[in-house]
């Protein structure tokens, strides 16, 4: 099969590339490359050992999708491109509006054009809001969203899983993520965000690194053991793998299958701080801010449905997450810029 991958430079992206590749699957990146590198490519061609074509070019960009998909004879789409973070969200609704939803339309209706018909999305535990449970299984009502990025994801889904009911030739598989951390071990390959990160363990090694001077805790009045939001981390080779899985069930005529791909464990803030410190031995002082728009207290998945219909769970620890986000950002304290 051939495997056509948008966002395909970013973090997630990039590792699943390597895992696909791994497995034996032709794969074709797309990504305008506003939030990745290019080179984070030539450093999956260097651990593969195999070419990755590539196409700078963005998903609102009928034209471009329409040239792509005639040239390449694409069997399945993975959709990882779009905005994707929540604070900038609730700043930027339009934005992320406009590039999330009409940009995916704009590739499903290509897609639809060119008969290809397999779709794994990549998803958002955000798509939860306050859950109603926790652990979250796949039973879980979606909640009210608490910024537009979880919106984008929330609504994106219901798009896809309507268009699968209405055309049964369509196998939408719906991946929720929890909160992927970790790097490749080869440290060569890993989260690399543009000017100060969104996400919690990017902050925590350039702080480390020196590139930043302290780290912010956005809120520890949470009602959670140490009064700091609690989430599921999991190592972004494990959710990599999760796709190759997903993939072999879209090969079974899969239909419409959401999964959540999360760890069942819960760490806070502090946690994984103390956890990053524990790994490495360096220290990574930190502050206490408010909390910011958005945010919830604790989320953390129960991933049972996805051992159970796909054979997947996570293999790597926290300590493990830690040491990997470490060496990546040690060996490459400019991201892909070095």
């Amino acid at each position: 099969m051939k495997i056509l991958v948008t966002g395909g430079a970013g973090f997630i992206g990039s590792h699943t590339v390597v895992e696909l590749q791994q497995a034996g699957y032709d794969v074709v990146v797309v990504d305008n490359l506003c939030n990745s590198s290019e080179k984070s490519l030539q450093r999956v061609e260097a651990i593969t050992g195999k070419k990755v074509p590539f196409y700078k070019a963005d998903i609102l960009d009928r034209n471009a999708l329409e040239e792509i998909f005639t040239r390449e004879k694409v069997d399945a789409v993975i959709h990882f491109a779009g905005l994707k973070a929540v604070g900038e969200s609730v700043q930027k609704p339009w934005e992320y509006y406009e590039n999330n939803i009409a940009g995916t339309l704009t590739l499903v209706d290509v897609m639809r054009g060119q008969g290809v018909k397999n779709i794994i999305f990549s998803s958002s535990a955000t798509v939860y809001g306050n859950p109603a449970v926790i652990p979250i299984t796949e039973d879980c009502p979606k909640g009210q969203c608490t910024n537009p990025y979880g919106w984008t994801k929330s609504m994106l889904e219901q798009i896809l899983s309507d268009i699968q009911r209405a055309d049964t030739e369509w196998n939408v598989i719906l991946l929720r993520y929890f909160n992927p951390i970790g790097a490749h071990k080869s440290g060569t390959m890993g989260e690399n965000p543009n000017g100060i990160p969104n996400n919690l363990m990017p902050y925590i090694t350039q702080v480390a690194v020196g590139k930043l001077p302290q780290l912010g805790v956005f809120g520890d009045d949470y009602d959670t053991p140490d009064g700091t939001g609690v989430r599921d981390y999991i190592h972004v080779v494990d959710l990599a793998v999760g796709h190759v899985k997903a993939l072999k069930k879209i090969e079974e005529r899969a239909g419409l299958k959401i999964y959540n791909l999360g760890t069942g464990v819960g760490y806070s803030v502090l946690d994984i701080v103390r956890n990053f410190e524990e790994a490495t031995g360096v220290k990574v002082p930190y502050v206490i801010k408010p909390r910011r728009d958005g945010d919830i207290a604790a989320c953390y998945a129960d991933a049972g449905l996805a051992r159970e219909e796909l054979g997947w769970t996570a293999q790597y620890g926290i300590r493990e997450m830690c040491e990997d986000s470490w060496r990546w950002q040690k060996n490459n304290p400019n991201g892909y810029e070095n």
